[in-house]
């Protein structure tokens, strides 16, 4: 599970300081206040770790990548092309996953931090790492760039990096921007740890799954040829298919037991507590046939009729309940506004859903969002002790002047936040006095 993100002059960031993160954590706040590029960062290194040309320091996107932030220009905040990005992630392991020569490098921690800071070489103009390491217990490993080359330091460890040969040539850069280059070895004895980290990392990258804000609109006819997707795309296009895909997985559980459930039925269950739909099933058009159709049925009295001839927050939510029972265990969830184009009350409902899944199936969920009550039910489940303090992390996002703030809301055991920021889903008594006195203004002029 990630820990812990920080970013230095990352589009509108210029430090986030530390942001903890839970196995819930939501990012609230107005239209450009930065919650969407503290995911945007995640998916970043995500897609960059995916890039098969091993010399591309930063994937910025495109076309077809999970997101698509144009170039480090566009990225760098203010544009300043002389500053650099800097970004900082911690996850856990298990304890001792990490050994140097057969025996654990810090046996007491079980938390791995990767950072990195990329800028514009000066001389050349080309994007490239500044420094980038790992970090485990009080030991540090970098690599910093020195003139055309770069350097390998070993902070705080409990050995020296033994050199290989005494005069040795400065290293290349690293792989992508996380990555020891293989000339490490050659030059240094024993570091057959350091490519631990880097896997280590690679796997936390690879467990994310991203569900972007804008899904996919129902179709008609699904068409399944037996493919496994990763999980249910940016914008819930493979969401059929993942269902169908995990029709003979075994890893799935009921909401209120341990009887195994198909994720079909988990998800029908869900629709129908949330109170969207009362059934809801998928079937082929024949025997063997690869075409399928999605049925439900809005009430118990009601004809059941495709997914395409009832309300649309249906088919918008389903990608997100697909997603968060379909992912492998151990994998970070991150959800662009879960809620949209959901009845008040579903969202309440929902809150419930993304709970039960991070408890149920260990799943790490990041959430940004505008619900006031996709909170309120998470507040309320805090204060009836069905969700700890501790599993949810809040924060709040801010703009002034171009210049993104974080705040974490500190919520008490009894589900009340200490530190409601001003206007937090608009000013609710404000818009109630006006309307009371603009009802005794048209009664004054009776």
């Amino acid at each position: 599970m990630l820990t812990r993100l920080r970013l230095r002059n990352f589009k509108s960031w210029s430090d986030t300081g530390d942001i903890v993160l839970r196995p819930i954590t939501a990012f609230f706040g107005a239209n450009s206040s930065g919650k969407t590029s503290l995911l945007q960062s995640l998916l970043l290194l995500k897609q960059t770790a995916e890039s098969s040309d091993r010399g591309r320091v930063l994937h910025f996107g495109g076309r077809r990548t999970l997101v698509d932030l144009g170039d480090f220009d566009a990225v760098v905040r203010g544009h300043e092309t002389r500053a650099a990005i800097g970004v900082e992630l911690d996850w856990e392991v298990p304890q001792s996953a990490i050994t140097k020569d057969g025996r654990p490098l810090t046996p007491l921690t079980d938390i791995i931090g990767y950072f990195v800071s990329v800028d514009r070489n000066g001389r050349r103009g080309s994007v490239s790492v500044q420094q980038m390491g790992y970090r485990v217990g009080e030991a540090r490993f970098r690599m910093r760039r020195q003139g055309d080359g770069y350097g390998l330091v070993a902070d705080g460890a409990p050995f020296d990096l033994e050199r290989r040969h005494q005069l040795v040539r400065p290293l290349p850069p690293p792989i992508h921007c996380y990555g020891f280059p293989h000339e490490t070895n050659t030059h240094f004895k024993r570091v057959n740890f350091l490519p631990e980290l880097v896997h280590s990392l690679v796997q936390q990258l690879d467990r994310i799954h991203y569900l972007g804000p804008l899904r996919a609109p129902p179709e008609r006819r699904y068409i399944w040829t037996g493919s496994r997707p990763d999980g249910v795309g940016r914008a819930g296009e493979t969401a059929m298919e993942a269902l169908l895909a995990s029709r003979d997985r075994e890893d799935l559980l009921s909401l209120d037991s341990g009887e195994k459930w198909s994720l079909e039925t988990i998800v029908a269950r869900h629709l129908l507590d949330m109170g969207l739909i009362h059934s809801f099933r998928v079937e082929a058009l024949g025997q063997g046939s690869q075409v399928f159709r999605v049925l439900v049925r809005e009430s118990a009295d009601s004809a059941e009729v495709p997914i395409t001839d009832v309300g649309f927050g249906v088919s918008q939510v389903l990608p997100v309940l697909v997603l968060c029972f379909y992912a492998p265990r151990n994998s970070t969830i991150i959800l662009e506004q879960p809620d949209i184009h959901l009845h008040p009350a579903v969202q309440s409902g929902l809150a419930d859903v993304l709970i039960a899944a991070a408890e149920q199936r260990n799943v790490q969920i990041l959430i940004e969002s505008h619900s006031e009550d996709l909170l309120t039910r998470f507040q309320r489940r805090v204060a009836d002790e069905s969700l700890s303090e501790e599993k949810l992390g809040l924060w709040f996002c801010e703009s002034d002047a171009g210049v993104s703030r974080i705040s974490r809301l500190r919520m008490d055991d009894y589900g009340n936040i200490a530190n409601w920021p001003k206007d937090f889903f608009g000013d609710e008594f404000g818009e109630i006095a006006e309307i009371t006195e603009q009802q005794e203004r048209r009664k004054a002029g009776r």
